[in-house]
């Protein structure tokens, strides 16, 4: 009888100690592809941020163009009013 409970023990020992073994290479798999996952998605986000910044410099040269438009043009009309404002003067002391 003793030897039956000592086989038994054994045998349990043994099943546990494999058992505890398949599920550890099991977890350590799991926690390596989501350690992966978590790498390529953030790898990802770093191409969406620097993809972000390209657009963002590229979006503030035309700002800053389009500004040196609207002062040129501003400064264009600006003349042309002067202009103007001298033809009707010379056109008020013509026909007064």
């Amino acid at each position: 009888m003793t030897c039956i409970g000592l086989f038994c023990t054994v045998a349990g020992l043994v099943i546990g100690f494999f058992t505890f073994h398949r599920n550890r290479d099991k977890d350590v798999k799991s926690e390596a592809a989501e350690a992966a996952s978590i790498t390529t998605k953030l790898d990802h986000i770093g191409q969406s941020v620097d993809s972000i910044r390209i657009d963002l410099k590229a979006s503030d040269q035309r700002w800053t163009t389009l500004s040196g438009t609207v002062i040129r043009i501003d400064e264009s009309t600006i003349q042309a009013h002067k202009r103007i404002d001298q033809i009707e003067k010379k056109g008020e002391s013509r026909v007064g």
